[in-house]
């Protein structure tokens, strides 16, 4: 492993902001007494992120102090772990290309042939103009579409050093391009689209569906799902609104839109499958929005359009809703999500509290200014 030294320029000082000092006690808390050094991967990565995307060293020793940690065990992490910059990276974007076996088999080298001439000469260096810096790394985790880089949170796959090129040159007009496969296939699926299973007889896998949830057949589509794909994502979609219908079988309470729906009261018959009955309270909600205007709640991180349309559904509009949410109320709503544990992980309560204040979270600031797009969850 190659030895990986601090930048011999180094900022002063560093200190988290408030929203990210707040954010960090709350990881801590996650940890038995005693423990809290077990933060210091997620705090590292947070300073990363606050400093502009790399880690100065004033930031390793505020995290080891916040810890407890003498700088040095702090430092030997930072140290130890490439996804940690220890020198300042482009201000528009920092390229890692992969280098893995499969990627190099495919085009990889042409790849940084392009960032050595765009770019600079050797890894880890600035553009003159300090826009762009670069790097090799190893396996990313996209063999099947290599040769690809990733450039912030998103990779670009399938690449050719004509396809790199216009994507630096999107990124240096302040652009961001469109991640994922840059050819004609969805993900990893085969290029030119579905070559098997073309032909399926929908009615009957909604009927089958129709059977297993206990529901009435749904009619047929107006336009045969003519792929595989369409069908199971028809099927999905089906799935999801039939859970959502039966959450929702026992009505608000009361004609007010602003009275609350079965406040405090436990998952009764009809309101969904859940794992068991014993498992939370139901929060309070309401029948609609109050005065019609529901809040943005994909300004929460780890809530995008699907998450939004099921929490409405439940009767959760406002960002106080969900900041008045306890640890039943957070179990009650978790059955429902498919990925469990999302609320505690993203920090709902503690986002929703800080933007029922009127304040704004580091997610939601990203959000306002188009830099957080919401993502549709797998749910």
């Amino acid at each position: 492993m190659s030895v990986r030294r601090l930048d011999p320029n180094q900022p002063e000082s560093f200190a988290f902001t408030p929203e990210n000092a707040a954010w960090a006690e709350t990881v801590i808390a996650r940890y038995p007494e005693g423990r809290a050094r077990s933060a210091v991967i997620p705090l590292l990565w947070r300073a990363q992120e606050q400093a502009g995307g790399w880690l100065p060293e004033a930031a390793i020793r505020h995290v080891a102090d916040m810890l407890g940690m003498a700088p040095i065990r702090a430092l030997e992490i930072a140290t130890f772990y490439t996804m940690f910059q220890l020198s300042p990276v482009g201000e528009k974007a920092h390229v890692q290309v992969c280098g893995t076996t499969p990627c190099l088999l495919r085009g990889a080298e042409e790849l940084k042939a392009v960032c050595k001439r765009r770019i600079h000469e050797h890894p880890h260096r600035r553009s003159t103009d300090g826009a762009f810096s670069w790097e090799e790394v190893e396996c990313l985790g996209a063999c099947v579409n290599a040769p690809m880089v990733q450039i912030g949170a998103d990779t670009y796959e399938d690449l050719t050093p004509e396809r790199l090129e216009k994507i630096l040159d999107a990124f240096a007009r302040g652009e961001t391009p469109t991640p994922g496969p840059q050819v004609d296939r969805q993900f990893s699926a085969p290029a030119g689209g579905p070559t098997t299973l073309t032909e399926l007889d929908y009615e009957a896998m909604a009927r089958d569906y129709a059977a297993r949830a206990g529901e009435a057949a749904p009619s047929a589509p107006e336009a045969h799902a003519a792929t595989a794909g369409q069908a199971v994502a028809s099927l999905a979609e089906a799935s999801a609104a039939g859970a959502v219908a039966a959450a929702m079988a026992d009505p608000p309470a009361g004609e007010d839109a602003d009275e609350p729906a079965n406040a405090g009261e436990g998952a009764g018959e009809g309101e969904g499958e859940r794992a068991s009955e014993d498992e939370g309270t139901r929060p309070v909600g309401l029948a609609a929005p109050r005065d019609g205007k529901p809040d943005d709640l994909k300004k929460i991180s780890g809530i995008g359009p699907k998450l939004e349309g099921l929490l409405n559904e439940l009767g959760i509009y406002h960002y106080d809703q969900i900041a008045a949410w306890n640890d039943e109320n957070a179990a009650w709503v978790d059955n429902y999500l498919a990925f469990k544990g999302r609320i505690e992980r993203e920090d709902w309560i503690g986002q929703a509290k800080t933007l029922a204040a009127g304040g704004e979270t580091a997610f939601s600031a990203r959000y306002e200014g188009g830099e957080a797009p919401a993502k549709e969850e797998a749910e």
